[in-house]
């Protein structure tokens, strides 16, 4: 065969390649043919660049199902916006994917990654000025988001997916790209590419059959009223690990604040410890937290230290009783009780001393010892309440709805309320297996506690 037609064959397949390519360039650093735009858009610097609110880019002759959707951007200071998909020009179905590294930003439940209203997160991977890789995958019922390569969110949409107003047009079906602009910054992208999948090789029976039946789902209604879905007391302990913790995270659908505990005679007990353990926990998905143990926290840790962590809290549960013995408040056989009504007093002294201590949530709240706890009621009385509340208002502090012991009691929750007192939902788990905020969820719906009642951590990145 002669060199000339081995070179046409050679040709032929490349140029029948390239026409039957999956993969299809929608921003190459050049032009932004591609797109329809609105707003203040441009092309500078090799970058398709989103200026300020209101500004949008839709993809011309984009009808995608199943793809691959690659993008290299950054936000500049204040820059934040939204990457929709299975969208149109008019009707605003689809979803989005947000895109926000703004720390200080007041709805800071929906930072970059997030599958808006579905799995919303607290905590960005990345900051302002940074560039970084987002890649959404959408495979039948599946839709992976990845930043710089790690999953932040795996959802499958079921069947009957649960869907409110405004959201009732979230769901898979079929569209266009668009990318909008929100903030008063800039998003910058320096490539965009997207490859379509082939529905035939997809499993939707099998997806379909492990999807979550999502019309029960208080997790999933969090999202979809928009509130902040935080578990902000999780330990890493029984064998939960960072990776195994944001795995589990991912599948509930719940964002978690990890938190060591720190203190004389806990798992770590001085800076050195803390600061290793920063060093190995900052570039996680989870916002981290000092749990302060015993009243000696205050200075066994410098203040660099704890303020090396999102936030601080700690519990009245370890002190000195009145004849000066070391109570944790949880062992039984520590709890030396003469006269209730004495111990008791003394239970909220030594609560009002904490609430002076340098902390940004009171948790395992208002707990009383196993003894008494049969009768929380008649010991948590008005006055007693009052005083503890008052003190909380005082200090600054949130306080913590915990999941482990069920506290405090909604009497306790409602005067908090009408104080103005900030709030979290904390697990507290003593096994690897996190829970699912039951406890928290029924106080928010019967308390109708809203998202600006919850207590914003100050991220760090």
């Amino acid at each position: 065969m002669s060199r000339t037609i081995i070179l046409f064959i050679i040709s032929f397949i490349c140029l029948s390649s390239c026409t039957n390519s999956k993969s299809r360039i929608l921003f190459n650093g050049h032009n932004d043919k591609n797109w329809k735009t609105s707003g203040n858009v441009s092309v500078n610097d090799s970058m398709l660049i989103l200026s300020g609110p209101d500004s949008r880019a839709t993809l011309k002759n984009g009808e995608y199902k199943d793809f691959d959707l690659n993008l290299v951007l950054r936000t500049t200071q204040n820059g934040k916006g939204f990457i929709s998909f299975h969208t149109d020009e008019s009707s605003g179905k689809g979803y989005r994917i947000a895109i926000n590294n703004n720390i200080s930003d007041p709805i800071w439940w929906r930072m970059t990654g997030s599958l808006l209203s579905v799995r919303n997160l607290t905590k960005s991977l990345v900051k302002d000025d940074q560039w970084f890789t987002m890649n959404i995958r959408v495979e039948g019922q599946s839709i992976i988001v990845k930043i710089n390569g790690e999953p932040v969110v795996e959802y499958l949409e079921p069947a009957h997916p649960l869907r409110i107003s405004p959201n009732d047009k979230c769901i898979l079906s079929e569209g266009t790209i668009s990318l909008a602009s929100k903030g008063s910054g800039n998003i910058e992208f320096k490539s965009i590419s997207i490859e379509t999948l082939n529905r035939k090789d997809i499993n939707i029976p099998a997806q379909l059959t492990i999807a979550k039946d999502e019309q029960n789902d208080d997790i999933l209604h969090l999202h979809q009223e928009d509130f902040p879905v935080l578990d902000y007391h999780v330990h890493l302990k029984g064998g939960l690990t960072k990776e195994s913790a944001a795995k589990q995270s991912r599948k509930a659908g719940i964002n978690y604040v990890v938190a060591p505990n720190c203190g004389v005679g806990f798992p770590i007990t001085n800076d050195k410890e803390v600061f290793n353990f920063l060093d190995t926990m900052r570039t996680q998905p989870f916002i981290l937290a000092m749990q302060g143990e015993g009243r000696e926290w205050v200075t066994t840790f410098s203040e660099k230290a704890r303020d090396g962590f999102d936030f601080v809290f700690t519990d009245a549960l370890t002190f000195n009783d009145m004849k000066n013995r070391r109570v944790h408040l949880w062992i039984n056989e520590e709890v030396k009780i003469n006269d209730e009504q004495q111990y008791m007093d003394m239970i909220v002294d030594k609560i009002c001393s904490v609430l002076r201590e340098p902390a940004d949530v009171y948790v395992n709240p208002f707990f009383l010892p196993e003894q008494m706890n049969d009768r929380y009621d008649e010991f948590w009385t008005e006055d007693r309440m009052n005083r503890v509340i008052d003190a909380l208002a005082k200090s600054g502090m949130a306080l913590e709805i915990n999941e482990l012991y069920r506290i405090p009691n909604k009497a306790i929750i409602m005067k908090a309320k009408k104080a103005g007192i900030k709030f979290t939902f904390g697990s507290n788990n003593i096994s690897p297996e996190v829970g699912k905020l039951e406890y928290s969820i029924r106080m928010k719906k019967e308390c109708n506690l809203m998202q600006l009642e919850m207590y914003k951590p100050q991220i760090k990145l």
